[in-house]
């Protein structure tokens, strides 16, 4: 794919939408700048605000979220205090919640997971769409209670909406998007439309979007300063980074019958992406020489095809019950690897989830809610990168949460039962199928102090049951280029959580100041053995205990508000470390089979020390202007350097990204809304190389890039 046939690529969907008749009604969902703190979380089933919440949460709409909003998941909310991301080229970004990834943090579509399998590679892209969503949410710590043990590290809820649960304000209304970008020649539009019949029960609701970027640009050398010193400038890549564009297709329709008790709605939804891995990701194995790259070879790209079919409903009133709600998702997931034309591997990923959530009223000062989900998963991965053998995955789990005020403080309670089974092949996996139980409890206290301020306090036992990755991997895995041998005797880790908060918000001030600490027993993590074969390390999958120390600020001040418009500076920082507490090392043996042949190892693994990855600490600031029809805003994060690393872990440069933004907004006779945007990111063209990412000695983050566009609310 050339960045010249993106270019002429028109966006004709987009288009008709933009250009609907005058006639619609403004979008009531274009709340301007919202107080997100007010906003009601839908992860949560007891549906407080951010606000009233005990646990620590982040959440994502309105101006906020269309300033935020970027091409991965990861992206989008990784200007939140404790919230990062991976990097695998730009079509790849999973969130990291205080040091946490992968099968960790759960990432899920309004309550449901999202059916990918991003957790099995790190090349592996999330299958939610940032730009069609309403609304997103970041919870902070063990989320185990309410979503499993893939939540022991946090959740990012994304709600967009597909399936409507209420009648809308207008009998049509919706928004539109088209925007181009320079440093990647970005083409990307989008529309979604929302609207209920004249009988006022049926609601419909379809969206739209594409994307397409070429290669971006880059302030520099595509390698690190530092890497492959034996290379001259012509052995590299120079001011583009090759093979990191992205295509991406996404849209789905809903129809709900509501009425005046509650709703049920099925939806239908599909999300295609095609995105190259950068020249020097997939190194072949045993090419420790990097030779010159010739212009013809077969550079490695990813097809990614999802469809979901879902079916939602809601019942108020039930007597002793507040409210029943439940929600079942299919999901038929393939995942293709290319090098060059040719099929490298297939990953397949079925799944069915459901979900029922049933709040009750007042029980003697107590609110709450039981819940019951229920997960199966059918895994199969077929070629040249199929490290993990096929399997089946079930999990149950229930779940009850209860919170209750005495006096100035607010206590919630819960607790969580799971029951998880792996399904596997004798022949094919060592240690055969395995099922575990996992138990989840939990304690958190609000105390108000006053009316603009409180502390809360946490305490958590979270439980987390090994993945079929960590179990029974066996093999190259090309991605990292380093050989992974699972552990078939890997038992359930066990994360012991302590968090104090407070939260001052005297008129326009908000301060909110976060430290914890999460100790770990039996932590799973990846080792390396110090072994190499043919230029690619042996790492070997391997439980310690661990422990993750952190804190948190983010202070938003609103300073003048006059004639002149609202005037308001943020400020926010956070920092993490993670470490193995165990002690000495551990003898492993492992063997390579290659060419037919197989040869036998003994490795040394480390049970204390840094963890690999961990991000280091950040500090940012913003300061933000909104007047009548314009707004505008620049801010800037410092990342610092990151030299705790773990063993055979290399240290990364700090570096420093400065963005900034420009809108006009006009509120037409016709009760339509236009607004003309342009954001400018990395406007200082830094070299920035994410310590989180796999690819930071290979692919650094695009240099100065500048978006503008158009949005339409109709």
């Amino acid at each position: 794919m050339t960045r010249s046939s993106i270019r002429r690529t028109p966006l004709f969907l987009a288009l008709a939408f933009v250009m609907l008749p005058a006639a619609a009604q403004e979008d009531p969902r274009h709340d301007g700048v919202v107080d997100l703190s007010q906003v009601i979380v839908r992860a949560n089933p007891l549906l407080r605000t951010a606000e009233d919440l005990t646990r620590p949460v982040e959440v994502l709409a309105g101006e906020q979220l269309d300033a935020a909003k970027a091409n991965s998941l990861g992206e989008t909310v990784s200007r939140l205090p404790g919230v990062q991301s991976s990097y695998f080229g730009p079509g790849v970004g999973r969130p990291i919640i205080r040091g946490l990834d992968g099968p960790r943090v759960q990432v899920l579509s309004d309550g449901l997971a999202s059916g990918d399998v991003s957790t099995v590679s790190v090349d592996h892209a999330v299958t939610l769409e940032p730009f069609l969503a309403e609304q997103i949410e970041v919870l902070k710590g063990p989320a185990t209670l309410l979503y499993g043990s893939g939540a022991i590290g946090g959740a990012v809820n994304v709600i967009d909406g597909r399936i409507p649960e209420r009648v809308t304000a207008q009998p049509l209304q919706g928004r539109a998007e088209l925007r181009a970008g320079s440093v990647n020649n970005e083409r990307t539009g989008m529309f979604r439309l929302d609207g209920t019949s004249a009988s006022g029960n049926m609601v419909f609701h379809a969206d739209a979007l594409h994307r397409e970027t070429g290669d971006y640009d880059i302030p520099g050398m595509a390698i690190a300063h530092g890497d492959h010193e034996d290379e001259d400038d012509e052995d590299g890549e120079s001011g583009v980074l090759r093979n990191s564009f992205v295509r991406t297709d996404s849209g789905a329709l809903g129809v709900s019958y509501v009425g005046d008790r509650g709703f049920i709605g099925v939806g239908a939804s599909l999300f295609n992406t095609r995105y190259g891995i950068p020249a020097g990701a997939h190194e072949e194995h045993g090419d420790e020489d990097h030779e010159e790259e010739d212009e013809d070879e077969e550079l490695v790209s990813i097809r990614m095809d999802q469809r979901r079919s879902e079916v939602r409903g809601g019942l108020e009133d039930l007597g002793v019950f507040q409210s029943l709600r439940f929600k079942v998702a299919k999901t038929d997931y393939t995942h293709t690897e290319f090098e060059g034309d040719e099929v490298g591997t297939v990953f397949d990923n079925d799944s069915l989830e459901g979900r029922v959530e049933l709040v009750h009223q007042d029980w003697s000062g107590w609110d709450g809610a039981f819940g019951v989900q229920g997960v199966r998963r059918d895994f199969n991965a077929v070629g040249d990168e199929a490290f993990v053998p096929a399997s089946e995955t079930r999990d149950l789990g229930v779940f009850y949460i209860g919170e209750r005020a005495f006096g100035a403080v607010n206590l919630e309670l819960g607790a969580r039962h799971d029951r998880n089974k792996i399904d596997v092949d004798p022949e094919e996996a060592i240690g055969g199928s395995r099922d575990f139980s996992a138990t989840s409890l939990s304690a958190a206290a609000r105390w108000n102090l006053g009316e603009d301020f409180h502390l809360s306090l946490g305490v958590d036992r979270a439980q987390r049951t090994p993945v079929a990755e960590e179990l029974y991997s066996e093999g190259l895995h090309v991605a990292t280029n380093s050989f992974e041998f699972g552990n078939p005797d890997l038992d359930v880790e066990t994360a012991n959580r302590a968090e104090i908060g407070a939260h001052w918000h005297p008129g326009p001030l908000r301060v909110s100041a976060s430290l914890y600490q999460v100790r770990f027993d039996d932590f799973i993590y990846l080792a390396d053995t110090g072994i190499e074969e043919d230029g690619s390390p042996a790492r070997v999958w391997n439980q310690s205990d661990a422990r993750f120390t952190g804190g948190e600020i983010d202070v938003q001040w609103t300073f003048l508000q006059n004639d002149t418009g609202r005037w308001s500076a943020r400020a926010f920082g956070d920092m993490v470390r993670g470490k193995l507490t165990g002690s000495g090392m551990r003898e492993v043996a492992f063997a390579i089979e290659e060419d037919g042949e197989v040869e036998e190892f003994i490795g040394q693994i480390a049970l204390d020390g840094n963890l690999p990855r961990i991000a280091p600490s950040r500090l940012g600031a913003e300061l933000a202007w909104a007047g009548s029809q314009w707004r505008a805003g620049i801010g800037a994060i410092r990342h610092a350097k990151q030299d705790d690393v773990a063993a055979f872990e290399e240290q990364t440069a700090g570096y420093t990204l400065v963005n900034a933004n420009l809108a006009w907004h006009l509120d037409t006779a016709g009760g339509n809304a236009l607004e003309l945007f342009v954001d400018g990111t990395n406007l200082l063209d830094k070299e920035a190389r994410p310590h989180t990412s796999f690819l930071k000695s290979v692919a650094p983050l695009p240099g100065r890039g500048v978006s503008a566009g158009i949005r339409v609310f109709f």
